[in-house]
Order: structure tokens, then sequence, then C-alpha cells
């Protein structure tokens, strides 16, 4: 298994794409609805970064049973299609760190569900980032109060279920309280970016019993609830295996973890990349770190950073390529999905007199990607089930 770096690196833009395909937003909704027998008025709610790609799986399978749906996710990720359905109230809010419009369209989440008649029926359709997208805020707290709040939970480093916890505390809809607005019967479909696909964590559980929040599971409006999860992570990772196992790459390790500190994570996985038996092959892991931020952060997210960090650990084995990328196609506050780095990306920075650790600890490795064309942009993906990180090993020189 002899690779030189342009061949790898397309290998695993294909096993990325094969990952980010298997839990697509579009299909997985289509697949799961085409399960139920939907009679009747049904409305329909589609929220997070997949909103769009969710919304029209579901169109697919309703048809005209439709009588109205909301569609809210992040800016710029509406397609002209779903724009265009004049059943469809569309809106577009901030992502990672809230705006106006977030607190606008959960005000009028808020609005539509309490208006949907008891005989009738809704699809709750819910992705990742639905947290930030949508807020219905408790009296007394405005933008400004949210900004601040999200701003020091970002820096921190605080894992995302750390943050919806927090959230449910500021929000009248979070940790299953916007249930109390529904009358009538839900059908709730998630797709998981969490760790451990626990509903309550995704999008802060907006419909999912939470004792803390007053909304336990022995109230009886859960009875009408019935929530699946349709995609996750571990199905993205089943694919990129199956993926190179098609393409005749051996799986040395088909499930890995990227869920912890950021330090943490960089040796965890520069100990199985730098280790003196490593095999040829295909290694993959998902997950979710955290990464603490400086006071005035550059250029870049936690898969770009992670890229570049794990750069300086790939230059005394075997050739090797690693991809890192968020599978919603953007990574942090950017519109890059990852970076891509391989046993010569260190030398390359230092040809060019970039000094990878300087760019780490302003928290710019987007920066340095950019001057090393070693980022990766795929534009949103209609998904988003946490990261990837797969890396291609080839054979160690015989000299």
């Amino acid at each position: 298994m002899s690779q030189d770096s342009t061949t790898r690196a397309g290998q695993l833009h294909t096993l990325f794409k094969a990952g980010v395909d298997a839990v697509g937003g579009r299909q997985a909704t289509q697949r799961t609805l085409q399960q139920f027998s939907l009679s009747g008025q049904v409305h329909l709610v589609a929220l997070g970064k997949a909103a769009d790609a969710m919304a029209a799986g579901a169109l697919a399978v309703l048809g005209d049973k439709l009588v109205s749906g909301l569609v809210i996710t992040k800016h710029d990720h509406l397609s002209q299609a779903i724009r265009e359905d004049e059943r469809l109230e569309c809106h577009e809010a901030g992502h990672p760190v809230p705006d106006e419009a977030s607190l606008i369209a959960g005000e009028r989440l808020s609005d539509y569900v309490a208006a949907i008649p008891s005989e009738h029926m809704l699809v709750f359709l819910v992705s990742g980032g639905t947290s930030a997208l949508v807020e219905h805020l408790n009296d007394g707290l405005d933008l400004t109060d949210l900004k601040r709040e999200t701003d020091q939970l970002l820096a921190s480093g605080a894992a995302i279920g750390e943050m919806n916890r927090h959230r449910r505390t500021l929000s009248q809809i979070k940790g299953g309280k916007l249930a109390r607005r529904v009358r009538c019967p839900v059908l709730q479909l998630l797709i998981s970016d969490v760790p451990g696909d626990k509903p309550g964590d995704i999008g802060s559980g907006l419909l999912v019993p939470d004792e803390a929040t007053g909304m336990g599971p022995e109230l009886a409006i859960w009875d009408t609830i019935d929530t699946h999860i349709i995609a996750s992570s571990g199905i993205a990772q089943e694919a990129v295996a199956d993926a190179a196992e098609y393409l005749s790459l051996p799986v040395r390790q088909a499930r890995g973890s990227l869920d912890g500190d950021m330090p943490e994570v960089v040796s965890r996985l520069a100990g199985v990349l730098s280790d003196e038996t490593l095999q040829p092959g295909v290694y993959i892991w998902g997950g979710e770190p955290t990464l603490v931020l400086p006071a005035s952060p550059g250029r870049g997210g936690r898969n770009q950073h992670l890229a570049l960090s794990l750069a300086e650990h790939l230059v005394d084995g075997p050739p090797c390529s690693v991809l890192v990328c968020g599978t919603d196609g953007t990574d942090g506050p950017t519109a890059d999905a990852g970076g891509l780095v391989n046993e010569q990306t260190l030398a390359k920075a230092r040809d060019g007199g970039l000094n990878i650790d300087d760019y780490l600890a302003r928290a710019d490795a987007g920066s340095c990607l950019e001057r090393l064309d070693a980022l990766v942009t795929t534009g949103p993906t209609g998904t988003n089930v946490m990261d990837l990180a797969i890396a291609v090993v080839g054979e160690r020189s015989a000299d």
C-alpha cells in the first residue's frame, strides 16, 4: 500500500464524503418517515444546520399532506427550493453565537407550535446548531446577556452537554419547555451531534423530558411525542470503514473518539499515528474535542486546530495523511470544514517561515492552513453528526 500524498488526499476526500452521505439529512429523514403511516393534516418544523436537507426529505414523503412548515437554519444554509415552497416559513439565524435573528426565530417557533390544532400532527426535525439558532429567552434577559454567556462558554472550552445544560436555564423553550405549548401529536426525528446521542442534548432538548427544568418524564405530554434518532456519528464512522474496504484499504481502527480537551485528543491521536508499530491502512475517529480559546482568537475552529496540531507528529513515521473536518461543512465561525495535513506539512511550514506553534497559541490555525493550501472547504453538507478525523497510512520506506 504505497501512495503519494496526492493519492492519499483523494482517498480521504472520498472517505469523508461517504461518511457524510450516510447521515445526510434528506436521506435519513425521507428513509425514516417512509416507515410511518402519517394521516390527516401535517405540519412541519425543521431546525438546525441540517434543517434545509431534513425539510426536503420530509417534503418528499409528506407531499400534499403538509399544511404548513417552519424552517430555521444558519445564515446562507437555505436552498432555493425550500425558500420557494409557499407552505414553508423560513428563517436564518446566527451560529455558533446567537444573533437577533435567533431570538426572532425562537419566539416564532413558540407561537407556531402553539397554533397547531390538536387534531393535526407535527413532524418535528432537529439537527445540530439548533441551540444557537433558536432561542426564546426568559423574561428580563436580552441578546447581550445571551451573547455574553455563549462567548464565555465557547471560550472556556465547555463541552456541548455542559453548554446546553446552561442554555436551558436561560430559556423558555429548552429542556423540554417547548412541549408546554404543543397540543397535537408529534413525531420527532433527531440527527445527533452530541456524545452518547442523548436526545436531551440535541438542540438543548426542546421536546425532550428534563427533570432539571421541571419537565420530567412523568408528565402526560410525553405520551404524545414519539422520538427517534435517525443519524449519528457512529453511522458515519461505519460508512467510512465500508468505503475504505471498497477502496481496498485495510481498516485498522474502525472507531475512535475525538471527545475530550484538545491537548488530550492531540496526544491520543498522535500516540496512535506516531507508534513504531503503526500499520498501513485507515484509522477513524469521531466526536467533538473542546478547545479553550485565547482572549482574541484568530481564524479557525477545533478541526483546523487539531489538524495543524497533528502535523507536528507525522514527521518521523510512515507516509500519513490526516483529514479532520466537521460533518456539517463548517468549523467554528468559518466557512471551511477543517484541514488536511501529511508528513510533509511541517517541513512546508518551516520552508515558508511559518511557526505552527505560534499559530496554534493564537488559535489561528485556519490562517496557517490557508497559507499551506491545507484547508478543506465543502460548503453546507445537509447534516451534522459531530466531527470526523480520518488517517490514511502508507508503507514505511525500506531505507
